[in-house]
């Protein structure tokens, strides 16, 4: 039997260039670590959907599941999981987050 949830995670991810799984919003961020992500996609001036955990159990730890990935914040890039917090401000300090998103097309190539 298919997990619904599975399904809206796979919907999200799939029609989104750029997921962020978050507690709370872009706008409103509601942990540091969800914030110190969003303010890193912000920075690159990239588009993003933001989706809350915190207003649904069932996605918050689906989500988990799904990627077999204890924490959140989680972010998806063309379909594909990046990581957590740590994991994507690593890659915006190293240079890596930038590569990514030049290669998916998402931001131009300086």
């Amino acid at each position: 039997m298919t997990n619904p949830v599975f399904e809206t995670i796979e919907n999200e991810i799939n029609n989104n260039d750029i997921v962020l799984f978050m507690k709370g919003n872009a706008q409103f961020p509601q942990c540091g670590f969800s914030s110190a992500v969003v303010q890193v996609l912000d920075y690159m001036g990239v588009e993003y959907k933001d989706i809350n955990v915190l207003e649904d159990g069932e996605m918050r730890e689906g989500i988990k599941e799904y990627t077999n990935w204890p924490t959140i914040p989680q972010l998806y890039v063309k379909g594909e999981f990046v990581g957590g917090c740590d994991i994507v401000r690593e890659m915006f300090q190293s240079g890596e987050l930038k590569e990514l998103f030049e290669e998916k097309g998402l931001i131009k190539a300086a």
